[in-house]
């Protein structure tokens, strides 16, 4: 048998390229036989059949624009890989579009998961190209590849390029949002806010602000997921498709060196992920994301260690919403790595990353940084402490979390009367009501919009100002929920709230009146009812009645196995079943 044919012929006893995971004929020689036979109607000739195979994940989808620029990268990874001596292989999965996703898409980023998982393990490849951008699409990749084990190196779409409105620099959704607040507000009109909905997106990519996909590139690249210099060039420049090209080649070299996810993804790369997050004053949706992705390892994030390493670890990155600028000018400011020259002090250095060289070998490589105006010292922080925050009480007995650095000051030690949604019906039909009894002094309190209640964890934690309110000037109220807000978004948020309403947590029994106590200083969120009055209340709650659809498919699988928000919203079966530690740890 020649060796082409032969399934046993292996490199380091493991089985490669085209041998790899045979499909189950009960003849392992006739399953590769076949298999050859069939990929090369497509043109291919047993020299590229016998190279090295990197498989491609495409998201590309005309339901999603922040992979509009997917032919091009997918081209330039191919071009690295080939220039490696690898053979590119490409092949689809679900892409998922936070604007295009019902009810949110949150509640597909586990069967994204799943789906890139499945086809790494059941088709032919030595190591693996993730290509994502959309808020949901990284962590997934991310979580299937940790599941997976083949070596894995992720690929970010990029940010879109501004727009202009008026003489005003624009980009969504920071100033998606603050437009159509001002709409709400009736401070500008219909002719104004349909004008700048030419303008708020002006190329394809991502958000081009610090959203969640932003935050997520960033995260990548400070895991040592991704080339170095990574997470900023936007979608359609020429540093992004060098950026692919490299990373196709880097996807060959990790093969020998067997790079997998297990071997990067260690607690000190979380760690300094969660440094990263903190520092760029990231979506509160990274520390959900992070979570997921870390249990598929066995990795525990800390929420108590999160918040402490949280008060060492300023707000260092100008960016909307916490700051003023746009990821085009991140990247101009050098990127992550300018930031993590400043973080340098704080980070585990000896973190393994995809080039197969630790994070501070590749600081040492990258040079010293330059004067910018994007990334600040530590001596002069956009924001004195981490961008998010985390609290506990009575409301939250599992916790809660709160973007610090993109709250009103004057809002975050604050006591006030609830005013108490029990759903997004509930609050589509009565918040613009306007004999709605709210002042500008109140909670506005959210139910039912946590992982299982909506189901899917929608990001409508960011409710609307009252439309009354908002006429009167009204800009920020604390607002209460279990549900997520978008990275975008800025406000006195309080998000995450666990348990959520829907399993009977403290938050299902908050009724109208009630007073609620805030303290970000004291990391406290606290319903202030007598615990007998409370218990009371928990005793007498009971679950909603199942909805039309909760019996059969995806639903029903969502609904039966999915986790709470400090577990990262993975399914239960998912997660790994050994433990490796938790993470941060004390700094010895």
């Amino acid at each position: 048998m020649s060796s082409q044919q032969d399934p046993k012929n292996t490199r380091a006893g493991q089985a490669t390229g085209m041998r790899r995971g045979l499909t189950s004929y009960g003849d392992a020689g006739f399953s590769l036989f076949l298999r050859r036979a069939f990929i090369k109607g497509a043109g291919f000739s047993d020299e590229a059949l016998d190279r090295p195979i990197v498989g491609i994940a495409n998201t590309g989808s005309g339901y999603n624009p922040c992979h509009g620029n997917m032919p091009q990268l997918v081209e330039a990874v191919r071009r690295g890989v080939m220039l490696a001596g690898g053979l590119p292989v490409e092949f689809p999965t679900i892409s998922v579009h936070e604007s295009f996703a019902s009810p949110t898409s949150m509640y597909l980023r586990n069967l994204m998961s799943m789906d890139t998982e499945e086809m790494i393990r059941a088709q032919p490849m030595d190591a693996v190209v993730l290509i994502g951008g959309c808020d949901k699409t990284v962590p997934a990749q991310l979580m299937g590849a940790a599941s997976a084990g083949v070596p894995a190196i992720q690929l970010v779409t990029g940010s879109m390029l501004t727009g202009s409105h008026r003489g005003e620099r624009v980009g969504a959704c920071t100033d998606c949002r603050r437009f159509w607040g001002k709409y709400r507000a009736d401070e500008i009109d219909d002719a104004e806010i349909a004008d700048v909905n030419n303008q708020l997106v002006a190329s394809v990519g991502t958000c081009s602000v610090m959203g969640t996909a932003s935050t997520m590139a960033c995260i990548a690249e400070a895991l040592g997921m991704t080339v170095p210099g990574a997470a900023s060039p936007p979608a359609v420049t020429a540093d992004r498709m060098r950026i692919a090209e490299r990373t196709g080649a880097q996807a060959v070299g990790m093969i020998a060196q067997r790079l997998t996810p297990e071997r990067i993804l260690t607690p000190a790369a979380f760690e300094n992920a969660l440094r990263v997050l903190l520092a760029i004053g990231g979506s509160t949706n990274g520390i959900v994301h992070l979570t997921a992705v870390a249990g598929r390892l066995g990795i525990e994030i800390d929420l108590q260690a999160f918040d402490r390493i949280g008060r060492e670890t300023p707000v260092l990155v100008d960016l909307k919403p916490s700051g003023q600028h746009y990821m085009e000018d991140f990247h101009k400011a050098g990127g992550l790595r300018t930031l993590l020259h400043e973080l340098r002090p704080l980070l585990r250095l000896d973190a393994l990353t995809v080039t197969g060289r630790t994070l501070g070998q590749e600081l040492d490589a990258a040079g010293p940084p330059f004067a910018q105006d994007v990334v600040r010292p530590f001596s002069r922080p956009i924001y004195a402490q981490g961008g998010i925050a985390v609290l506990h009480g009575n409301l939250a007995p599992g916790g809660a979390i709160i973007k610090q650095s993109a709250a009103s000051p004057a809002l975050m030690e604050h006591e006030g009367r609830a005013v108490v949604f029990e759903d997004l019906q509930d609050l589509a039909e009565r918040i613009d009501d306007p004999d709605l009894d709210v002042r500008a002094e109140d909670v506005l309190v959210l139910k039912h919009i946590g992982p299982t209640g909506a189901p899917g964890m929608p990001e409508a934690g960011y409710l609307p100002i009252p439309r009354k309110l908002a006429r009167a000037g009204v800009k920020d109220m604390v607002r209460i929920s279990d549900g997520r807000m978008s990275g975008t978004a800025a406000g006195t948020i309080v998000l995450h709230v666990t348990p959520e309403a829907a399993v009977g947590g403290p938050l299902a029994c908050v009724q109208n009146g009630d007073r609620i106590r805030l303290s970000v200083a004291r990391r406290e969120i606290s319903l202030l009812v007598d615990e007998a009055e409370l218990a009371s209340r928990q005793r007498a709650w009971r679950p909603r009645p199942e909805r039309a659809g909760d019996d059969r498919g995806y639903r029903k699988l969502f609904l039966q196995n999915v986790t709470q928000a400090d577990q990262g919203v993975d399914f239960a079966f998912l997660q790994a079943r050994q433990a490796r530690g938790k993470t941060p740890q004390p700094r010895g």
